[in-house]
């Protein structure tokens, strides 16, 4: 899908918008408006650029509260883990060594799952991390069984903390602006930067303003792609809490 590449649909907008401002212009050379309607073309034209800025707004509110779900939910998962790997010590010396190793893995490979691009290494990380997940599960059975106290059902509840928070940030990585959303903005750009093609009166103004509409339209797609692109692009969500963690574990 293209907003899955912020750069490409960036530069695939601003020359389709390029066209659709040339298409504009030469259907008002080849059927020029009269200057009883030029006063009512530009009602229309005000409303079309209104809407589409109504719409790049609210797609650009959408990407940005997507974006903050997204560094919230790292912090919440850096304190979970860094939690859970305090209360490992009070567990019996061997199983809280064993607890703590493997909660050093896990917190690596989720910092690996913030920094790494979709692909086949991306697959294995999640393989991995469900790996650790299950050892870690299993290795709190045995103690649990064991010793049944309240402190021993604290810790068994922070580790359930500390894996269900990558669930909640597997989910928010997967809620990205609708395909109905991008649908809506680009028939609006396409069709706001046609009425303005139509509008210009001169070869002059056709020279100056033809790309400048179509420029600003495509930045801000990009940026809203950005934005709400998780993996590609410039402004991605930095393990900042999870390195940290991973600094003090050691």
């Amino acid at each position: 899908m293209l907003p899955e590449y912020p750069e490409l649909l960036l530069v695939v907008s601003f020359l389709a918008l390029c066209a659709a401002t040339a298409m504009g212009t030469w259907v008002s050379r080849r059927y020029p408006a009269d200057e009883a309607m030029h006063h009512d073309f530009g009602l229309v034209l005000g409303a079309a650029l209104t809407m589409l800025a109504l719409i790049v707004g609210f797609s650009f509110s959408m990407a940005a509260g997507r974006y903050e779900q997204r560094r919230d939910l790292e912090g919440v998962e850096a304190n979970t883990i860094g939690t859970e790997y305090q209360r490992a010590d009070l567990l019996p010396p061997a199983e809280g060594a064993a607890v703590k190793a493997l909660l050093k893995s896990y917190a690596d490979l989720r910092i690996q799952f913030y920094t790494v691009v979709e692909g086949d290494e991306l697959e294995k990380i999640e393989k991995r991390t469900e790996k650790v997940q299950q050892e870690l599960w299993a290795a709190m059975l045995p103690v649990a069984a064991a010793h049944p106290t309240p402190i021993v059902a604290l810790i068994v509840t922070g580790m359930n903390e500390a894996l269900d928070s990558q669930s909640s940030v597997q989910a928010a990585w997967h809620n990205r602006i609708p395909t109905g959303a991008w649908c809506l903005l680009a028939i609006m750009s396409f069709g706001s930067v046609f009425f303005l093609g139509y509008g210009f009166r001169s070869n002059l103004a056709v020279r100056r303003l033809s790309f400048a509409m179509p420029l600003l339209v495509s930045v801000a797609l990009g940026l809203i792609a950005d934005i709400d692109s998780p993996r590609r692009g410039i402004i991605r969500v930095q393990p900042q809490n999870l390195l940290e963690l991973a600094e003090t574990m050691q």
